[in-house]
């Protein structure tokens, strides 16, 4: 229903433009004719009448404290300063299936004006979400996001896009020290590292399955090699479609894993919750823990225990490659803030929106993200970002970014229920972790899964 409805067009709608970009006086006249999901202000205009502020919702996802803490403050900060527009907060519970919660929002037709999307391509091609203006895109460096087939741009980041370099093992460095133990430079070297701890009589590596997405990330550093393998060919899943690889060809990662998981992770993963995960480093129950929350982790163990001297290292390949995804800035798996196409329909809506994104992508704001441990987007002035090196850890972060050794990979799929394939394939993996699958009968599965989705395509 939005096919025609370009940035431009869009932009020609707009009944008002935020004070980042169009000025207070404009502002001021403007709000004067907006009319429903508003709500009175305290101040009033010019002539003591009351204004109206329009109020959106803001749909995200919980779960890692440290973002939770950023959209808290974000949001009281954009509302302390706005005219004409107030968002509230509606953010979904940890530990639940966000992309499900999507898929039952959209049934409910209760769409917020700005979502934290999953699934981006898949709602795209639904007509679900409305083009991003260029008055929030030209904010942001163009390599941070992506178009869509149609030229427009339907989701903008809402952190900064370093890949997945998040995913990495978090570690307790005084341990380190005072066992004479190093960074593995080499998979070898990790899994050495791994019976050095055990050896000790300590717990290696706290990993969680309580949520399905946790499994990422031990499995993808494992992965990351094979996967890399197919980067100049349009990626692993690509290959595979065109009958050129199959899930045959990830048995050893998927050995990796399952050997790991049975040697070295803490017990009680199946039932533990990735923010718990902290917890269990911090009490000494575990020497390391997988993560995909990068310096946020950091943050969240410095907030429970400022005195834990915390590092972190990516899983490097056999030859001490560090393989890293880089971020699909569109694309069905795609994350991003979004406004949606019902807020669209209503002018105030989409304005206020709007006001809000051009917001999020401003130095003051990226300042607030990384003052409260979060990485900011990768904006424009990003030179003019002050940057946060306080958290212990921190600095591991950036050196990652630095490391000679790292190495950027593409393994992008078009397909477009991927999503549910990949919750699937996570699936699949920790019940083969579990015992309650074989790795023959786990590689088999999920093949006839691949072979349905591609022929859904």
């Amino acid at each position: 229903m939005h096919d025609a409805m370009t940035r431009a067009g869009m932009r020609a709608r707009m009944g008002r433009r935020s004070p980042w970009i169009a000025g207070a006086a404009g502002i001021a006249v403007a709000a004067l004719a907006l009319t429903g999901c508003s709500s009175p202000a305290d101040d009033g205009d010019e002539s003591g009448a009351p204004t109206e502020k329009t109020t959106i919702r803001f749909l995200y996802a919980t779960g890692d404290e440290t973002w939770n803490s950023v959209v808290d403050n974000v949001v009281e900060a954009f509302n302390d300063q706005s005219d004409t527009t107030t968002v509230q907060l509606d953010p979904l519970p940890a530990g639940s299936d966000y992309a499900t919660a999507l898929k039952t929002m959209d049934a409910t037709g209760n769409w917020p004006a700005v979502v934290d999307m999953r699934d981006t391509l898949t709602y795209v091609n639904a007509g679900k979400l409305a083009p991003i203006p260029d008055s929030v895109t030209e904010l942001i460096q163009p390599e941070a996001f992506g178009t869509a087939e149609d030229g427009n741009v339907y989701t903008v980041p809402y952190s900064a896009l370093n890949g997945e370099i998040g995913l990495n093992i978090v570690y307790n460095k005084d341990y380190f020290t005072d066992n004479d133990l190093e960074v593995p430079e080499t998979y070898d070297d990790f899994l050495d590292l791994l019976d050095d701890i055990k050896a000790n009589g300590d717990a290696p590596l706290a990993t969680a399955a309580a949520e399905v997405w946790p499994s990422d990330q031990l499995w993808k550093p494992l992965a990351a090699p094979y996967f890399a393998e197919y980067g100049d060919e349009g990626g692993f899943w690509t290959a595979a479609q065109n009958g050129d690889a199959s899930i045959e060809d990830l048995r050893e990662p998927l050995q990796e894993l399952l050997d790991i998981t049975n040697d070295y992770v803490l017990e009680g993963w199946q039932s533990t919750a990735d923010a718990q995960t902290t917890t269990l480093l911090v009490n000494d129950m575990a020497v390391m823990a997988t993560s995909s929350a990068g310096i946020g982790r950091l943050n969240d163990i410095h907030k429970v225990d400022p005195d834990f001297n915390a590092g972190l290292f990516i899983i490097p390949a056999e030859d001490g490659t560090i393989n890293v995804l880089k971020n699909a800035v569109n694309g069905d798996t795609a994350g991003g803030l979004a406004i949606s196409a019902q807020a669209a329909e209503d002018d105030a809506q989409y304005a206020s929106a709007t006001e809000f994104l051009e917001y999020f992508y401003q130095v003051d704001t990226a300042n607030l993200m990384e003052s409260q441990g979060w990485l900011a987007p990768n904006i424009v002035t990003a030179d003019e970002i002050e940057r946060n090196t306080s958290i212990p850890g921190s600095k591991d972060y950036f050196a990652l970014l630095e490391n000679p050794n790292l190495t950027w990979y593409e393994n992008v799929s078009n397909l477009s229920t991927f999503s549910a394939f990949n919750t699937f394939f996570r699936q699949a993996r920790i019940e083969m972790q579990d015992g309650q699958s074989s790795i023959d009968d786990t590689i088999a599965k999920v093949q006839a899964e691949f072979d349905k989705t591609v022929a859904a395509g």
